[in-house]
């Protein structure tokens, strides 16, 4: 038996259990140590030093960046790093712009919050910050370099988890900013607009586009007839904000606060995602009976499929052609726009930067975008606020009708593993509870970036693969390219744990992913409807406003490059 090795916090005897640095051992105690530049999922920076301890031989050293050991002691909280840490608190507000109350992540920003933390009543340099210098040619996000603190979160989230590379770092010394190649647009770069250096970033340098104001245009124009969808993982990442606690589902509130704004409409977009199971699960089974070659990838994540443009084109043509729930949503509604009086202002609620983007593709634009406005669920938390609405103090309220019923499939959409258990559930036939139970246990369900499951359907074994996370899509598909592996199904989503993370929603650690996730799951257990094809609702559409159109309504294509969205 392995002898239990210790060391000293404090004053406090404190277990290393296998922990990479002197960080998380801290934590275990319940101190909050201050960090901008320390992610659990990046590799080690330590280059902001605010998380600096005292061993016992006097010297400085970075938790962050330094491994525990055995009969090691330090503290954490002495005269002499409490003036280090405002010392650094101090040189990063002499050269950021104080705009605080105007500031996008005013009460969300670190370097504020440490300020306060900190009691830092004055600065006693002078204030070199320069004019702020907008960067809001991306449909998703806005950056201002001069917000920066050169953290280096966002590049690493870049790079190492995303593996995009349209930012680095740029020139040196005093002159160091982080970049896009040549200093150009982010439009103009590599970006796939997934928003995953946004919510990275411990300033306001990259923040979330927002269109709450344009929202509140429509609303307030009686010549408006305004509608809105819902995504499914939004009702689970609401935030504490509101005062929900994490995973907790309040779709209903959402849709009475939605009322109280003023919307005219408000649907569920998992209905939608019940329409794109039926499409792409019908996909899937042709290419099973047919010769042609493997595997199906899913379509309906926009960063992925702006990766897969970008970096990876040889494999377009086995993306599937549906649809995103959100654009099938968008599609179906819209063929009833000819029978209003007023202009049709259609809104969606997303957890995703990168839908602002799908939105704004031409593919999705038939004389106007099918989606007006797309606002994330911290855009959500933004009006709710601004109307003066006690989430927690509401009632419920159901969905608009006649899209008011979904399936629990298409309310697990909003986590990683639920596109590809939901198509399961349709493919093998799933009309049971017994059934249903055994695939939520065939390994596609976990917050893992890489599950792999096989399934038999009829007298052929399916090999599936879930990812999320563009990194390790790339890691993926060059196995699949070189040989090395082989599937039938691939789902794809761009955020780690798929749309429970996505940029557009409150920011999560890794407990708060999983409690969104099982709240989705928990929706699911306690739903009627099980399998996508048994929504009534879905039936119906397909007799009616599907009827022989189901392909041009829910099918798209993509090419290299992404030659045709601009």
């Amino acid at each position: 038996m392995e002898e239990k090795q210790f060391m000293t916090v404090d004053g406090l005897s404190v277990e290393i259990a296998g922990e990479k640095n002197v960080l998380e051992v801290i934590r275990k105690l319940g101190i909050k140590m201050p960090t901008f530049c320390y992610h659990s999922e990046l590799s080690i920076y330590g280059a902001c030093r605010m998380c600096v301890v005292e061993n016992e031989r006097g010297g400085i050293e970075a938790a962050c960046s330094t491994p525990p050991r055995a009969g090691m002691a330090i503290k954490t909280n002495t005269e002499r790093l409490r003036k280090y840490r405002k010392m650094i608190l101090e040189l990063l507000l002499a050269n950021h712009c104080r705009d605080c109350t105007t500031c996008a992540n005013n009460g969300k920003c670190k370097l504020q919050s440490f300020a306060i933390r900190y009691n830092i009543e004055g600065v006693r340099f002078p204030n070199t910050a320069a004019e702020p210098e907008i960067d809001d040619s991306s449909v998703s996000i806005v950056r201002d370099h001069h917000k920066c603190i050169l953290c280096g979160d966002c590049v690493r989230m870049c790079n190492e988890i995303q593996n995009v590379g349209a930012i680095d770092f740029a020139f040196r010394g005093s002159k160091m900013v982080i970049a896009t190649a040549f200093n150009g647009k982010l439009a103009d770069s590599p970006c796939v607009n997934c928003g995953q250096c946004s919510a990275a970033c411990p300033t306001g340098a990259i923040v979330v586009k927002s269109y709450v104001d344009k929202v509140f245009a429509a609303l307030d124009d009686k010549d408006s007839y305004v509608t809105v969808q819902i995504a499914p993982a939004v009702r689970v990442g609401i935030g504490k904000e509101l005062s929900v606690k994490p995973g907790e589902n309040v779709m209903g509130k959402i849709v009475t606060a939605l009322k109280m704004m003023g919307f005219d409409a408000v649907y569920d977009t998992s209905t939608a995602a019940d329409v794109t199971i039926v499409e792409e699960a019908a996909e899937l089974v042709e290419k099973l009976g047919s010769e042609q070659k493997m595997p199906l990838f899913t379509s309906c994540c926009p960063a992925w499929i702006r990766f897969a443009e970008t970096k990876y084109p040889e494999i377009l043509p086995y993306i599937s052609t549906s649809k995103s729930p959100m654009e099938m949503f968008a599609a179906i509604l819209r063929t009833g726009d000819e029978k209003l009086e007023k202009k049709h202002v259609h809104v969606a609620i997303m957890p995703c930067t990168a839908k602002k983007y799908e939105a704004n593709r031409e593919e999705f634009r038939h004389g106007g975008p099918d989606v007006d406005y797309v606002l994330t669920t911290q855009e959500l938390v933004q009006m709710i606020k601004e109307s003066g609405i006690m989430l927690a103090e509401i009632d419920a309220t159901a969905v608009d009708k006649p899209f008011g019923t979904a399936s629990g499939a298409g309310v697990i959409f909003g986590v990683t593993g639920g596109v590809t258990e939901a198509a399961l559930r349709y493919v093998a036939g799933a009309k049971d509870h017994n059934s249903v139970r055994a695939l939520a246990y065939s390994g596609v369900r976990g917050m893992n970036g890489v599950k792999e499951a096989k399934l038999a359907v009829g007298d052929r074994e399916v090999k599936i693969a879930v990812v999320s996370g563009l990194k390790n899509a790339s890691d993926l598909i060059d196995k699949l390219e070189s040989g090395e592996a082989k599937y039938d199904f691939v789902e794809v989503m761009a955020c780690p744990g798929g749309c429970i993370a996505g940029a557009g929603q409150p920011f999560a650690v890794s407990d708060v992913k999983k409690a969104r996730g099982e709240g989705l799951y928990e929706t699911d257990r306690q739903t009627g409807i099980r399998v996508s094809d048994e929504n009534p609702v879905v039936t119906e559409l397909y007799n009616t406003v599907l009827k022989d159109r189901a392909h041009e309504l829910l099918h798209v294509s993509y090419v290299k490059n992404g030659q045709n969205n601009h």
